[in-house]
């Protein structure tokens, strides 16, 4: 029967609610994150397939640090660029060999927005953020290395030695070195009061949040570090303490000022444009008293960190004695977790460390020379306001144990030979775990461990699912690893391996 009009109606789709219910979720059939996900994971299928092999194409070599950003080697402080998206790499750009005060003291990769509006067209390119040595924040094109963007900082009382992110791709810090006295000037009585200069800026475009003195005078004598992440600004002390206050409420109470970069503004008796030499920034952010505190805790060697779902933080009681043991506790009420106190009893040159897992899964990962553990936060059955840890997985690296281990060995001819010492965790001659490294896009966990044969070490490169953990490919890396090149060797080697299908 057909309905008035002659018009057949049409059938409802069997799996319309499912597709409302994905499209509740950001899900959409001509999405581009669609396509991403599905592209990432056909690459994620060809890296991991068995008949998949690397070669080497490209070696460099380096006697200062490489740096590696989104497809990019930096080699020479950052005054050569090279593509490794090529079949074989390219040059991108060289510049030429630059004097000490115009030396590169940190970079930060800058990438466009999502989804607004930029006032000029170069800002939809990836550029990079670099501070020299005499105080110049620089924006070079990624991709030819123009400067695209100058701002001068600050005169030569404050030295700006540092970059990190307070919020990833959104607001940009940068710290100075600690100031110090000369020996004479302490000698003579003279104190010094400013220890750190932080300026803070919007990037894209770049904009002028404001600058600010930890000074000896409000925070105390013996603070040693500052830093600013996610809103918070954190301070630490000598004696393992560290205390949270909020960055944005500083901002709101002690802020005198605002001011947009290319302004002219008289400050304290200066005249001149806000980012132009020679008068650079003005400091607008004037703390006069004590700002609330949010949060402190003391750990040894002020090893501290947030993270989990529910809020929870890591740290190592502030006694020598409890080196390598870690506690993890609740934000909300500094109750340790069930099961919270994690300790791999590590016999090792190297320490174990601990962070959460840079998925956003709330996890923590625990890695130790031989083991790596996955750990999770979940509610206590009983007690819905207390949180216990649980083994998500482990990874544990190949070793003979019983041949490695063994105090007692006997040979061919019968003899039995007893060890005078017990090898260390992280012996070279054992398998142990180097690096651990989170791949966001492909959704990989990978790690390389290393043992040491002969002379040489040998690696090899593991992926395994971030999920579970499973192992789903194994790489050995041909090139020699060489087990204590970090501590004798300044030099850096960089290979760049090509993907094929055998």
């Amino acid at each position: 029967m057909r309905p008035a009009g002659g018009r057949r109606a049409a059938p409802r789709a069997p799996n319309a609610c499912r597709l409302l219910g994905r499209r509740a979720h950001g899900f959409y059939a001509r999405d581009a994150g669609v396509a991403l996900r599905t592209n990432m994971g056909l690459l994620r299928s060809l890296i991991c397939q068995e008949s998949t092999t690397f070669k080497n194409v490209w070696t460099t070599h380096s006697a200062s640090p490489i740096a590696y950003e989104r497809g990019r080697i930096y080699l020479d402080n950052y005054q050569c660029c090279i593509s490794s998206i090529a079949q074989e790499p390219r040059i991108l750009y060289q510049k030429p060999k630059c004097s000490k005060s115009e030396k590169i003291e940190d970079a930060l990769l800058l990438e466009c927005p999502l989804g607004e509006m930029l006032p000029n067209p170069l800002d939809y390119k990836s550029s990079l953020i670099v501070l020299t040595a005499q105080n110049w924040l620089l924006r070079l094109s990624a991709d030819s290395g123009e400067i695209l963007e100058k701002i001068y900082l600050a005169g030569s009382g404050c030295k700006f030695r540092y970059l990190s992110w307070d919020t990833p791709q959104e607001v940009m810090v940068i710290k100075s070195a600690q100031n110090k006295l000369p020996a004479a000037s302490r000698q003579a009585g003279i104190q010094q009061s400013v220890l750190f200069h932080l300026a803070v800026f919007q990037v894209i475009p770049l904009s002028f949040i404001g600058m600010l003195e930890i000074s000896k005078k409000i925070f105390g004598n013996t603070v040693t570090d500052v830093d600013v992440s996610n809103g918070i600004l954190i301070i630490i002390y000598s004696m393992g303490l560290v205390r949270l206050y909020s960055f944005q409420a500083i901002t709101e109470q002690f802020m005198e000022q605002p001011f947009d970069l290319g302004c002219e503004f008289n400050w304290n008796g200066q005249v001149g444009v806000v980012g132009k030499y020679p008068f650079g920034l003005p400091c607008n952010i004037k703390i006069t008293d004590t700002p609330p505190l949010l949060f402190e805790a003391s750990s040894l060697d002020n090893a501290f960190q947030i993270g989990g779902y529910p809020w929870h933080y890591i740290i190592t009681p502030n006694k020598k004695k409890h080196k390598g043991v870690f506690y993890i506790c609740s934000l909300k009420d500094n109750a340790l977790a069930k099961n919270g106190i994690q300790d791999m009893k590590c016999c090792s040159l190297e320490p174990d460390w601990i962070y959460f897992h840079p998925d956003m899964s709330g996890r923590i990962i625990h890695v130790g020379p031989n083991l790596i553990k996955v750990l999770k936060l979940k509610e206590v059955e009983s007690n819905t306001d207390q949180t216990e840890i649980s083994e998500d997985f482990i990874i544990v690296a190949n070793r003979e144990e019983n041949c490695v281990n063994s105090s007692v060995t006997v040979t061919a001819s019968g003899r039995v030979v007893k060890k005078r010492y017990n090898l260390l965790d992280d012996d070279p001659e054992q398998e142990t775990f180097k690096i651990v490294d989170y791949e966001d896009e492909l959704d990989l966990l990978s790690t390389v461990a290393v043992t040491q044969i002969g002379a040489d070490g040998r690696a090899h490169l593991d992926l395994h699912c971030n999920e579970q953990g499973i192992l789903l490919k194994s790489i050995p890396l041909l090139e020699s690893w060489d087990v204590v090149q970090e501590l004798f060797s300044l030099s850096q080697s960089y290979h760049v391996c090509s993907m094929s299908d055998t």
